[in-house]
């Protein structure tokens, strides 16, 4: 059962933006902008490769990310966010649009005050 604190934190909507606006945006101004919405001031990025805070390490993490793919490979999610007591879920496929996934993992994120705190991403092993 969803808890006040919990209607009021909107997790699908939050780490779907999170996921188009922030790690399938090539533009680094639009992709800071969002980052300053998205993300607590003193935000976290945990992922495989790096751990940041801020917004423009997190921007510079999702940069370099972004230059090792290809120019139209995207971040789609895969079901909706969903989260209680402040923690959300969301799974994700990357690829070309329309396009197999060459990659898929799940963010985990920290919500506190509509804004995400910290985030953890996980990508799924390669099977096959």
């Amino acid at each position: 059962m969803a808890t006040s604190s919990d209607a009021a934190i909107d997790y699908d909507g939050l780490m779907q933006a999170n996921l188009s606006r922030v790690f399938s945006e090539r533009d680094p101004g639009k992709r800071l902008l969002a980052i300053q919405e998205l993300y607590a001031e003193d935000a976290v990025l945990n992922d495989p490769q790096t751990s940041v805070r801020g917004s423009a390490a997190i921007s510079e993490a999702v940069s370099t990310l972004l230059s090792s793919l290809p120019p139209d490979f995207a971040f789609v999610a895969t079901s909706p966010a969903i989260g209680h007591h402040g923690l959300g879920r969301l799974q994700w496929r990357g690829g070309p649009p329309g396009g197999p996934a060459v990659v898929t993992g799940t963010d985990i994120a920290q919500i506190e005050a509509g804004r995400i705190q910290w985030l953890h991403v996980f990508v799924d092993p390669v099977t096959g």
